[in-house]
């Protein structure tokens, strides 16, 4: 290069020199963005995703340069262009999903076009509602502690612009914006707490109840439970009032099914149901706490058999004659809800034979080699409890097994399972032998649910997990009632005895989100360290998340206010806030350094001539200032003031001061003397 050519400083030299002010802080501006959009990389289209990485890395690389930034003629297409993107994707620019898209894109755009002090306060505020946004998607811990970490990203940027003077290391304006932030927090707790609530959280949109998550399914075919066990998710959660039943006992009824078109199981019609429940129980009843994820179902679920009906805000809920229990909306939020449960029970014994029709059809045309094996059972069995125990003998002693990978099955799927591949999960199991107590005259339906459950050590709570997804059935014997049949423990014993996840068929599941609890430290260590993780998800959960009007009733009422309403709930919280703030603030005050009161004195002349029309600048002290007073033809008698002040105050402030006693007495005597000038210079 030739001498005295100007060039641009490369990157790395402008590293290794430190970047100036300016750039320093709009990196930091791009990185807090870069923070907020980061949880919406999940749940967003890939290529938003790449358009708003591509455009922050586009203002990166302009602050870096120190290029001029783009025109409103190349900006305006790209945003037309974005647009229309989202309008592609989702058809529309209203909804959650469309709103996210723009707000992000905006966003990103906005870096690109921020010129003046105005657009920054823009982008921040901008900022801080993208990062509510993430609360649309998820609620978890780690969805709040991301959203702290944004917040402080952001306060700590738009501080790094407020500084006129020193700029503090970043990690001084991080800690700055941490101290805020902490300092807010026992005012946004009792707000929390004590802020009348509303149904429903805030984020609650009509519109989107689709995106809850799915369980459970009204229906079953082979396949359907075992794809929905391969999953770790928290079906719900059980607080017992004393002793957990036993793991044989821990059959959690869903949806009951039985209508069969051959392959697949579906929930009869409503009118096919009889319109009374006749349910006898015993003395062994348990009562428990229910708290279920969402499920856009509406089946709610309770140990056999419930004899309460839980209690929904804003639902009706009942018990359906085959004592599955619906709420009458899907449930797209979590609820919880106490019942009761009577775990030694006597279903329908006095049942219709016009009602036990419907539970004995099947359709034509299907699985023929089981219609032979029903008649030659039927021919060799002296009553109906002996055809139960035939077929549950055939599958605990011929080659059955159970695995999550069975064969498939053609048209006549029971014909195939029965004699050909004799390998499936529970659905196999239950919906072949349905078909066959159906096929010897015996009322049977399948019912679905979950079996099981891992007791956490540290809440106490039990926790049911998609991957204890199960089916079983029922048949009607005369004398009994419906009675509970689990084919699946005639294969696989243990699955009731203990929950899937700890034994689950050699090899066929890879997740390692299931831990089966073999023997040794390691496994010791990794099942307290889950338990601790679970109990604090379910803290979260019950304390934060299901902070419902009921709760919040419930938690003032234990503080002896009864029956609060909202003007009383929000004069507690006005209160309290208030009280929160002045403690906060009494330190703040009592740590600022005491002005000398001298100082105090002349800070008041100077704004009482300020009013008048004669500030003091920045630069000057009170001996030029007073030189500049004595040509700004103020009234005598108050000019004589206000320079006998200045000179008094220039000799206090200035001059040689001892610290004996006479000279305190004299201070305090000048001190006097400030504030009769300060009076007679107004």
């Amino acid at each position: 290069m030739k001498s005295g050519t100007l060039h641009s400083p490369s990157l790395r030299e402008q590293l290794s020199r430190g970047l100036p002010r300016d750039k320093s802080d709009t990196l930091l501006l791009i990185g807090a963005c870069a923070l907020v959009m980061f949880p919406h990389a999940w749940h967003l289209p890939a290529w938003v995703t790449l358009a708003a990485s591509a455009l922050l890395v586009w203002r990166g690389w302009i602050t870096f340069r120190g290029n001029r930034m783009p025109a409103r003629w190349l900006l305006v297409p790209v945003a037309l262009l974005l647009m229309m993107g989202v309008y592609q994707s989702y058809r529309t620019f209203l909804g959650r999903e469309a709103g996210v898209c723009m707000l992000v894109l905006l966003l990103a755009l906005k870096l690109l076009e921020m010129r003046a002090r105005r657009d920054l306060f823009v982008v921040v505020f901008l900022s801080f509602f993208v990062l509510l946004t993430n609360f649309f998607y998820s609620q978890t811990i780690a969805a709040a502690l991301l959203a702290a970490a944004g917040v402080i990203a952001i306060l700590s940027a738009q501080m790094s612009f407020q500084f006129t003077g020193a700029h503090p290391p970043l990690r001084e304006r991080l800690g700055m914006a941490l101290r805020l932030f902490l300092l807010a927090a026992p005012l946004t707790l009792v707000l929390f707490v004590f802020f009348p609530r509303i149904q429903g959280p805030f984020w609650g949109m009509p519109g989107d109840a689709a995106g809850a998550r799915t369980g459970l399914s009204d229906s079953m075919e082979p396949g359907k439970i075992a794809e929905l066990t391969l999953s770790p998710d928290i079906a719900f959660r059980v607080q017992f009032e004393g002793a957990v039943p036993p793991p044989a006992a821990l059959y959690w009824r869903g949806p009951v099914l039985g209508d069969y078109d051959g392959r697949r199981w579906l929930a009869l019609s409503v009118t096919s149901l009889p319109p009374s429940t006749r349910v006898a129980v015993g003395s062994r009843q348990v009562r428990y706490q229910v708290t279920q994820e969402p499920s856009s179902r509406q089946s709610l679920f309770a140990l056999d058999v419930p004899v309460t009906s839980p209690t929904l805000q804003n639902q009706t809920v009942r018990i359906q004659p085959d004592m599955q229990i619906l709420a009458s909306q899907a449930l797209t939020e979590r609820v919880r809800y106490d019942v009761a449960s009577s775990l030694e029970y006597q279903l329908q014994a006095d049942e219709s034979p016009v009602v036990l029709r419907d539970w004995m059809a099947l359709p034509p045309g299907f699985n023929p080699r089981t219609h032979e094996f029903a008649s030659e059972l039927r021919s060799r069995s002296t009553n109906d409890l002996d055809m139960v125990n035939a077929v549950l003998q055939m599958f605990r002693e011929q080659k059955f097994s159970y695995t999550l990978r069975p064969p498939r099955v053609g048209r006549n799927g029971v014909d195939d399972f029965l004699f050909s591949t004799r390998a499936g999960f529970c659905e196999h199991y239950a919906g072949a032998f349905v078909v066959l107590m159906r096929l010897l005259d015996i009322p049977a339906r399948v019912v679905t649910g979950y079996q099981g459950g891992e007791l956490n050590q540290v809440d106490g709570y039990l926790t049911v997990r998609q991957s204890d997804a199960h089916a079983w059935a029922e048949v009607w014997l005369a004398g009994r009632g419906w009675v509970r049949v689990d084919p699946t423990s005639a294969v696989a014993p243990d699955r009731v005895e203990r929950n899937l996840a700890t034994n689950r068929p050699r090899g066929e599941f890879g997740n390692l989100l299931f831990f089966d609890g073999a023997g040794g430290p390691w496994s010791t260590a990794l099942q307290k360290w889950r338990d601790n993780r679970d109990a604090i998800n379910n803290a979260w959960n019950q304390w934060v998340l299901d902070y419902t009007p009921a709760r919040q009733r419930g938690f003032l009422q234990s503080l002896g206010i009864d029956d609060p309403d909202w003007g009383t709930l929000a004069a507690l919280a006005l209160t309290l806030g208030a009280a929160v703030m002045a403690l906060i603030a009494l330190p703040l005050v009592r740590n600022q350094e005491k002005m000398d009161p001298a100082e105090r004195l002349y800070r008041k002349l100077c704004d009482e001539l300020s009013r008048a029309g004669l500030p003091r600048a920045m630069h000057e002290g009170p001996l030029t200032y007073r030189t500049r007073l004595r040509e700004a033809g103020l009234p005598p008698a108050r000019q004589h003031a206000v320079l006998a002040f200045l000179e008094l105050y220039e000799s206090l402030r200035y001059g040689v001061q001892d610290a004996n006693e006479k000279q305190n007495a004299r201070a305090q005597a000048n001190l006097k003397q400030l504030k009769s000038l300060l009076k007679l210079s107004r």
